[in-house]
């Protein structure tokens, strides 16, 4: 839920900066409900923090195939991604999403508590190295 509310702490500070613009530069932006991938981001998010991993799976996916903006936004989709993959018995789909996420965001990190997690806590440790 931390996380949940952290996405939506920076998308709404994307906004806010956004408005400080010209209005012409300020044109091709949209709220983020009109974002599709964004849009998808969040209820990706809300159905993972709910345990509705099948459509968690089904709304990251699509985010991401969207065209998700921000770097770390696509980082958290592949994160979570990781998350569902690993909890299912998929390493290797899982270990391609931990790369994934690296690749999004070269600072991309598990939280400590995250990264010690016994199921995908080792898959992400084999991809650090």
């Amino acid at each position: 839920m931390r996380y949940l509310l952290t996405c939506i702490f920076s998308l709404t500070l994307s906004l806010v900066a956004g408005c400080a613009l010209a209005p012409s530069d300020a044109s091709g932006l949209m709220d983020v409900a009109e974002r599709p991938a964004e849009k998808a981001l969040l209820a990706g998010l809300r159905a993972y923090d709910d345990a509705q991993y099948p459509q968690a799976e089904q709304l990251l996916g699509q985010s991401l195939k969207s065209g998700l903006a921000s770097k770390r936004d696509q980082a958290a989709a592949h994160k979570h991604l990781a998350f569902i993959y690993c909890t299912s018995s998929r390493t290797a789909e899982c270990e391609a999403a931990f790369r994934a996420a690296r690749a999004a965001d070269p600072k991309f990190t598990l939280s400590r508590s995250e990264a010690g997690h016994p199921l995908w806590g080792p898959v992400y440790q084999r991809v650090q190295q």
